[in-house]
């Protein structure tokens, strides 16, 4: 296993570090904790979601022990990538020492998107789908890491 220092460090970046953001930090340390170094931060934290963490433990990935934190809490000193993944939380992204790639990757946000749900049930439909969407992209991010890692300081839709 390398070391955290070895490997690439990402952070995932989101308004609230609520939902989008800890559902990403979570999928990257179960799928590639390894060899991705992850954490994740808002512009302004809310805390964690209890449905969040509900539906990424019904996909086996417990984030129960994450908390909710500003991006100023994340050493900026070594970051690789950072994924703004809702676009107030882009367009309001910080900058970075170095050489720190910047991909803007959005996602839906499930407490905006369930707030009229009837039930929690209902409600977690969006939490569910966006959850396999983050699982999705993050699958790629060895790829992504490879191609665009430390390289540039860059923003993409």
């Amino acid at each position: 296993m390398a070391t955290t220092s070895e490997r690439p460090r990402v952070l995932f970046l989101c308004t609230g570090n609520a939902c989008r953001s800890q559902m990403a930090e979570g999928w990257t340390r179960h799928l590639f904790g390894d060899r991705i170094d992850a954490c994740s931060a808002g512009t302004a934290p809310s805390g964690l979601s209890p449905l969040a963490v509900r539906a990424m433990s019904e996909a086996g990935v417990d984030i129960r022990s994450h908390t909710s934190k500003h991006v100023e809490a994340c050493s900026a000193e070594r970051i690789d990538l950072v994924v703004a993944v809702c676009d107030h939380a882009a367009e309001r992204c910080p900058v970075f020492p170095g050489r720190t790639a910047v991909l803007r990757r959005g996602f839906d946000d499930p407490p905006r998107l369930a707030a009229g749900a009837r039930s929690e049930e209902e409600a977690m439909m969006h939490y569910r789908r966006v959850r396999d969407e983050i699982r999705a992209f993050v699958e790629g991010l060895p790829r992504i890491l490879a191609d665009r890692c430390c390289t540039t300081n860059e923003v993409e839709s």
